[in-house]
Parts: structure tokens; sequence; C-alpha cells
């Protein structure tokens, strides 16, 4: 396995391959340490919307601690690594989008049971705004998060895909940015801070 992780590399990668992956043992002794460095990146890769929703932005480093929190916690040993490595790979931008995990956090079982409930096909209502472009969000395909009867599930995966232009544009847009959901039970919208803007756009080198 491989050695461990830069966190403060700022040169994009796309994937998490095996080689790259610490003996967990290894890691075991070091994992405080990396999820600690880890937390100031995912700050700026956290977006709030409306009063249950966050988007959490992924990139490779983001990837290759979940990958090893995974290995770690389920000790299925090398015969797990290609099962982490297929889930969560197609999670890290590929150089002309941008993907996020959106959660719906609530802590109530009731009011969550509730929320989800009237929030089906919510991954198809997401969008990215910025000058005259918008980009509307693809969800995932490894399962389908919204059940018959019209219940969400409280994790989307979902990606923002870019043409050539639009990523241009993005990296040098200086004017707003508008992370949204135009659901009907659930209308929420903000604007990225300036640190956010410029984190998301490494991720279109």
């Amino acid at each position: 396995m491989g050695n461990v992780v830069n966190f403060s590399d700022a040169r994009p990668k796309t994937e998490v391959k095996a080689a790259d992956l610490m003996d967990i043992s290894e890691y075991g002794k070091v994992r405080k340490q990396k999820r600690a460095e880890l937390m100031p990146l995912k700050a700026a890769r956290r977006v709030a919307i409306g009063p249950h929703a966050t988007f959490y932005f992924e990139n490779y480093q983001t990837m290759w601690l979940q990958i090893h929190e995974m290995l770690f916690i389920e000790k299925g040993g090398a015969a797990q690594i290609p099962d982490e490595l297929a889930a969560y790979n197609p999670l890290i931008p590929k150089g002309r989008d941008l993907s996020a995990t959106l959660m719906f956090e609530i802590d109530d079982e009731k009011l969550r049971k509730a929320v989800l409930g009237r929030l089906g096909g919510v991954e198809e209502t997401i969008f990215l705004k910025f000058g005259a472009h918008e980009i509307m969000s693809r969800a995932e395909t490894d399962v389908d998060r919204t059940t018959a009867d019209g219940k969400a599930s409280s994790v989307q995966f979902i990606h923002f895909d870019f043409s050539d232009e639009q990523a241009e544009l993005f990296k040098g847009f200086g004017g707003d940015v508008v992370l949204g959901i135009r659901h009907a039970h659930y209308p929420h919208m903000t604007l990225l801070s300036a640190e956010t803007k410029a984190t998301l756009a490494a991720d279109l080198a």
C-alpha cells in the first residue's frame, strides 16, 4: 500500500488507486492526525441550504479519507478494497464536474420521516447558477434514492456537469454563484462564499 497522502497538495487527482492506500494498521496510527488535517478542507466544501440540507463537495482527499475510514471500521482487509474503490471513486470530480454528497440531517426521527416522505425526486431539482449559466444536478445511479411511495433518501450523491466553456467561466467568475433546490417542499437556495467558489474552481482544473 502507498504512502500517506499530502492533503496540502493542490494538484487535483481524479482517482484513488489501491497503490495510494496505506496499510490500515499504519493508518490507525495517524488516523486522528489525518482527520484533523482534513477539517479545514472539508469546511470550505460544506454548504448548508435551508434548515435541513447540507452539501459536502467531494474531491480526491475527502474520498481517500473515506475509503480508509471504511477499511478501518469494517476491517475487511485487502478483499474489501475493490468494493470501496468502486463505491467512492465515482464521487471524485474528473475535471469537468463538481461532485457532492447531499445530506438531510434531522435528529428528530418523527420530523425526519415527515420531511423525507415529501421529498421524492429532490435529487433532480438541484441547480448551480452563475451568470447566465445554470447547471442542473445529475444523480448517481448506483441505487434509486427515491422510493416508489415518494420518500427520499437522507443521503444523495450528485454531480454538476460543466462544458469546457462553463468550466473556464466558473474558474474566473467574480459574481454570485447560487446553489439551490427547487423541490416544491424544499425551495431553498444560498450563495457560495468566496472561499468555497475558489475551492470548487480548483476541481475543474
